[in-house]
């Protein structure tokens, strides 16, 4: 019954599927928008924390989808959507509460979060529409239009929309002191390296995704704008993740025992993958492709749309020089990020039957850096 409007939605099976309008539907007005960001994100980055940042970001994607099953959600490197259905939205307000807690427990990062039906943002002339991309069947990720995830999260933000902020507020009371169950939340595999050049991280702001990402791809040279390639992903143990994901395995178990376990736990899981090895339902190599076919590196909410693909070194400036050109037409506003190298934060559900979604960034803080670039070209213009 939760995610019976999400069921209901057309699967997207590309990606350019995403810019399909007819594909997206109104969220009920009784469901309820869930926001989270990492204030001082780009500090923290700046700091060396890209990871935490975007382990943290997920955390509240893992423990909303533990709480009430498949959801909406979208992942956006230093924080992250989500929509749940008006019976768990009690439930909901405690997992937030606790999440905030565990970021700032484990982590030192100051989560803001907040929730709001979907019927107030409408009441603003900001509705949420959704679509479903879901590249094979058990992978599902969302995709917003409409204006309402942009108008919660600067009202969260403390931007505009005092009355939406005091709606949207979680206060510290309502947590109850439980760890958040963020089980399937983990980052094993190493840094992908580019292979064709440089890892390219955008965040634009237009109002036509679909002719922008197409032009993008043609300059590129490139018939998808992906950041993954088979070749270049491979599991390692101890995997650079394995403090994070014992931290989000712990509960009320000290840190110390929690590591030993998921030492074991990751080192089993390493051997299967790295020399695939089928394990009763598990095969290793259907894993490996869905994940490479399944990656995230796209989020598409509202007007902001966010890319990061593996870009050839000579079509750099190309890109630059188009994305330019049409900002200085005041056409749209980008930020920019380049690194050598994506990372993934993941969320496993079931391995063997195809729940596991895998949120791409670029290396080095790339959606947190390019969205930092976008914030000082839109402030430079106005």
């Amino acid at each position: 019954m939760a995610a019976s409007f999400y069921d209901s939605l057309t699967p997207i099976r590309t990606a350019a599927g995403i810019f399909d309008e007819a594909l997206y539907a109104p969220a009920p007005d009784d469901w309820y928008i869930c926001i989270s960001d990492v204030r001082g994100s780009t500090a923290a980055v700046a700091a060396g924390k890209h990871s935490d940042v975007n382990f943290v970001a997920a955390a509240m994607i893992a423990a909303l989808t533990n709480l009430c099953g498949e959801l909406p959600y979208q992942f956006g490197g230093d924080g992250a959507v989500c929509l749940v259905p008006p019976g768990d939205m009690a439930a909901a307000r405690r997992v937030l509460a606790r999440v905030r807690s565990f970021a700032a427990r484990d982590f030192g990062l100051d989560l803001r979060i907040g929730i709001a039906p979907v019927g107030a943002l409408n009441q603003r002339g900001a509705p949420v529409r959704v679509a479903r991309y879901e590249p094979s069947p058990g992978s599902a990720y969302a995709v917003f239009r409409g204006g309402g995830i942009a108008r919660l999260e600067n009202a969260v933000k403390g931007r505009a929309d005092d009355d939406l902020a005091a709606q949207a507020i979680i206060e510290a009371s309502e947590d109850d002191g439980e760890p958040p169950d963020l089980a399937g939340l983990s980052c094993r595999w190493t840094p992908i390296k580019a292979s064709k050049g440089r890892m390219m991280s955008l965040v634009l702001r237009c109002a036509d995704h679909r002719e922008v990402h197409a032009d993008l791809g043609r300059l590129a040279g490139l018939a998808n704008l992906n950041a993954l390639s088979a070749s270049m992903m491979r599991p390692k143990w101890p995997p650079k993740g394995l403090v994070r994901e014992a931290k989000a395995r712990r509960g009320r178990v000290p840190l110390p025992l929690v590591m030993i376990s998921t030492a074991i736990i990751t080192f089993v899981a390493y051997i299967i993958v790295h020399y695939r090895i089928p394990v009763g339902k598990f095969d290793p190599n259907r894993y490996v492709k869905e994940v490479h076919e399944g990656a995230v590196d796209f989020a598409r909410a509202d007007e902001s749309l966010c890319v990061v693909f593996d870009c050839p070194e000579d079509r750099i400036p190309v890109l630059k020089e188009y994305l330019e050109a049409r900002a200085a037409r005041g056409e749209l506003n980008y930020g920019m990020h380049l690194s050598d190298h994506a990372v993934m934060t993941c969320l496993v559900v079931s391995p063997t039957d195809g729940q596991h979604v895998h949120f791409v960034d670029g290396g080095d803080g790339g959606y947190t850096r390019a969205a930092t670039q976008l914030k000082a070209q839109v402030a430079g213009a106005s």
